[in-house]
C-alpha cells in the first residue's frame, strides 16, 4: 500500500525550458493581478540589471515540495539572487531531505488521512512525503551537529555545514539543491526559525544526549546579526518574496536595526511579494509594502504586491527574469565569507 500511495514523484519547474517574456508583456496591457504580476517581473529584472543592488529572496510556504526547488537552485547558480531567507521545512525538510536522494509525490487533498498515518505518509494538501525518509533527514541534522565545534552558531553558518556534509557524500550524486548551489556560490541562507523543522528534531535529540555537556545550538539573535551586517555592507538591496511570515519581517527589519547600531543604510529600494494572505487582518503575511515604507523597511515607489499562488506565479516571473537575460552582466558577490570573517 506504502509504494502505491507514493509512486508519482513531484517534477521540479525548469524555468530554462519555457520564456514567459511574451505572455507577461501581454499581461501588462490588462487589469488586476495579471498587471500586477508584471510590474513585479519588471521590478526583479531592474533589480538585476541594477549593479548596486543586492537580491534578498524570501521564502515561506510548501514550495520546493511542490516543484519550485530548482527555480531557486537555477536562481542561485546564475547570480540572479544574492541572499536567502527562509522558513526551515523549505529548506530542511524539503531541499536537503531531497538531497539525500528523497523525493516528495502527489496525492490527493481528499486522501483518508488515518490510512496514511498508519503507513507513516505524511501530507502536504496533495503531496505525500515519507516520514521513515524523514526521520533519516532529522538524523543526519543530528550528526551534522555532532560533528561541530560546541558552541552557538547561527542558521547560516550551520546550513554552510549541511551543504559541506552533501559535498563530503561522494557516493552520491547532489542534484538541483538549493542548500549545496549556494554553499558553492558563498549564498548564505538564514533561517530565523531554524528549529521549526527537521532541523528542530535532530538538534533536540543532539541536546539530549549531550545532557549537561556542551552542545551546539542555533542563535536567532545571530542570524540577525549577520543580515544586519550584510545590509550595511551591500547598501542597496533588494527584496523578492515568495509568500510572508517570519522571512519577510525578518529581511525588512534590517533597516531598522541598522539605524538602532547607528548606522546609516537607506530602506530597500526594490520590493516585491506574491501572497495569498489578506492585508485586513492585520498579519504580516499579507500587510502591503506601502505600509512597510511607514516603518522606515521599504522605500516607496518600486514595490509591488501580487496576490495570488505561488506555484502559479512565482514560475512566471522567474522564467521572465531568466529570458530577459539581466542575471548575465551579474557576479557573485560571496557574502559567505564576508559574514565569516566578521564573526
Amino acid at each position: 500500500m506504502k509504494k502505491q500511495l507514493l509512486r508519482e514523484r513531484v517534477k521540479q519547474i525548469d524555468i530554462t525550458q519555457f520564456n514567459a517574456v511574451p505572455i507577461l508583456e501581454q499581461y501588462g496591457h490588462a487589469a488586476f493581478q495579471a498587471r500586477n504580476l508584471t510590474r513585479a517581473a519588471h521590478l526583479y529584472d531592474a533589480m538585476l540589471h541594477d549593479r548596486d543592488c543586492t537580491i534578498i529572496l524570501c521564502l515561506a510556504g510548501s514550495l520546493f515540495s511542490a516543484g519550485l526547488k530548482k527555480i531557486v537552485c537555477e536562481m542561485v547558480e546564475d547570480n540572479m539572487v544574492d541572499a536567502i531567507v527562509s522558513t526551515g521545512a523549505i529548506i530542511v525538510d524539503q531541499d536537503f531531505f531531497e538531497a539525500l536522494g528523497f523525493f516528495h509525490y502527489q496525492g490527493s487533498p481528499d486522501a483518508d488521512d488515518g490510512l496514511l498515518r498508519q503507513h507513516a505518509v505524511d501530507r502536504i494538501y496533495d503531496t505525500y512525503i515519507d516520514e521513515d525518509q524523514l526521520r533519516v533527514c532529522d538524523s543526519t541534522i543530528k550528526e551534522i551537529a555532532d560533528s561541530l565545534e560546541t558552541r552557538s552558531w547561527s542558521s547560516r553558518e550551520f546550513i554552510v555545514e549541511m551543504g559541506r556534509y552533501l559535498e563530503q557524500q561522494s557516493n552520491q550524486a547532489v542534484k538541483d539543491s538549493v542548500v549545496y548551489a549556494a554553499y558553492k556560490k558563498g549564498v548564505p541562507i538564514f533561517i530565523p526559525a531554524f528549529s521549526d523543522s527537521s532541523a528542530g528534531f535532530g538538534l533536540v535529540q543532539h541536546q539530549w544526549e549531550r545532557s549537561d555537556k556542551s552542545k551546539v545550538s542555533i542563535d536567532s539573535v545571530k542570524d540577525f546579526l549577520e543580515l544586519t551586517r550584510l545590509k550595511v555592507a551591500a547598501n542597496e538591496t533588494g527584496l523578492l518574496m515568495i509568500g510572508g511570515g517570519v522571512p519577510k519581517n525578518f529581511a525588512q527589519d534590517v533597516t531598522v536595526a541598522a539605524d538602532i547600531l547607528g548606522r546609516t543604510v537607506p530602506m530597500h529600494k526594490y520590493a516585491v511579494q506574491i501572497t495569498v494572505a489578506d492585508e485586513r487582518d492585520g498579519a504580516l503575511s499579507g500587510s502591503t509594502l506601502r505600509e512597510a515604507h511607514s516603518w522606515g523597511k521599504v522605500d516607496a515607489g518600486s514595490e509591488q504586491m501580487v496576490f495570488g499562488e505561488a506555484t502559479i506565479l512565482f514560475p512566471l516571473l522567474a522564467s521572465y527574469a531568466y529570458h530577459k537575460g539581466g542575471w548575465k552582466r551579474r557576479k557573485k558577490k560571496n557574502y559567505n565569507t564576508l559574514l565569516d570573517v566578521e564573526r
